[in-house]
C-alpha cells in the first residue's frame, strides 16, 4: 500500500483554493471507486492557534491511498482527472507529488 501526499499550491486568494476545494467535492465518489484507492481527501490548515504549526492557506495537501504505483498511473489518465485539471488550471500554480511507503514494517 501506498500512501501518497500531493501539495496542490493555489493562486492566492480564498476563492481560488475554494475552488479547487469545489472540484475536488464532484470527483471524490468517482475517486473512490476506481480499482486499487484506498483513500482520497484534500486537506487543508486548520486554525489551531498554536505557535509550533506552518500554515500554507492557499495550499491544499491531498493525502490518498492507493494499492500500487500502476494504480495511481491508470487514475491520473482517467477522464475525470484530466477533466478536473483543466477545470482547475487557472487556479492552480503548481503540485508536488511524493509517494510514500512504510518506513518501519
Amino acid at each position: 500500500m501506498l500512501t501518497v501526499i500531493a501539495e496542490i499550491r493555489t493562486r492566492p486568494g480564498a476563492h481560488h483554493r475554494q475552488a479547487v476545494l469545489d472540484a475536488f467535492r464532484k470527483i471524490i465518489p468517482t475517486v473512490l471507486a476506481e480499482e486499487g484507492c484506498h483513500g482520497y481527501a484534500p486537506l487543508i490548515d486548520h486554525a489551531a492557534g498554536v505557535d509550533f504549526q506552518t500554515s500554507a492557506p492557499d495550499s491544499i495537501v491531498m493525502l490518498e491511498k492507493w494499492e500500487s504505483v500502476q494504480h495511481l498511473q491508470a487514475h491520473l489518465q482517467t477522464a475525470h482527472m484530466k477533466s478536473w485539471s483543466e477545470a482547475v488550471k487557472g487556479d492552480v500554480l503548481d503540485t508536488h507529488i511524493r509517494i510514500l511507503e512504510e518506513g518501519v514494517k
